[in-house]
C-alpha cells in the first residue's frame, strides 16, 4: 500500500469509528490546526469530547451510533439543558444526563446495572445515570489505536 492509501485507510477509519462525515472530519480537523501543539491529539480531543462519544465513553449508550440517536432524539442532557445535537462539545464541569424517557429504554436500563468503574476512561466520572466530565480528554485517554501522525500527513499534502 502507497503512503497515500495508508494515509486515507487511516483517515477513514478514524471517521467511521466516530460515525462523522468527510465534512465535518475535515472541519473538526481545520479548526485542530489552529491550535499550537499537536494538531493531531487536538483532533482527538476534538472527536473525544463530542457529547455522542462522551455518552458513549460514559457507558450510557451501547453504540457510539446508538447514542448519536438518544442525543437526537433528545434523550440528553447536558447541564440541565436538552442537546439535540450530536455534534455538541462537552467541556471540562459539565455534567451529562438522561431524560426520564431515556432511561426508559431497554439497553440503557441494561447498561446501567452492571458498568464497573475500570470500564470509564479517567475524564468521566458516573454515578447512575449521571455522568461529569471531570477533565478534558487527552491523548492517553484514547484507547483505540489511532496513528493520528497519518491523518495529519494526509490533509497536509
Amino acid at each position: 500500500l502507497s503512503d497515500f492509501g495508508e494515509q486515507l485507510r487511516e483517515k477513514q477509519r478514524v471517521k467511521r469509528l466516530y460515525g462523522v462525515l468527510e465534512k465535518q472530519f475535515r472541519r473538526i480537523y481545520a479548526r485542530a490546526r489552529k491550535w499550537r501543539g499537536n494538531t493531531g491529539e487536538k483532533l482527538l480531543e476534538f472527536l473525544e469530547r463530542r457529547v455522542d462519544n462522551t455518552l458513549y465513553r460514559a457507558v450510557l449508550a451501547p453504540t457510539r451510533s446508538g447514542a448519536r440517536q438518544y442525543v437526537s432524539h433528545g434523550h440528553v442532557l447536558v447541564n440541565g439543558h436538552k442537546v439535540t445535537i450530536p455534534s455538541y462539545e462537552v467541556e471540562a464541569g459539565d455534567v451529562i444526563t438522561l431524560g426520564a424517557k431515556g432511561l426508559e429504554i431497554p439497553a440503557v436500563k441494561k447498561l446501567l446495572e452492571g458498568t464497573p468503574e475500570e470500564q470509564l476512561p479517567e475524564w468521566i466520572e458516573r454515578k447512575g445515570p449521571v455522568a461529569k466530565v471531570g477533565r478534558l480528554p487527552g491523548r492517553g485517554d484514547i484507547k483505540e489505536d489511532v496513528n493520528e501522525q497519518l491523518i495529519v500527513e494526509h490533509y497536509s499534502r
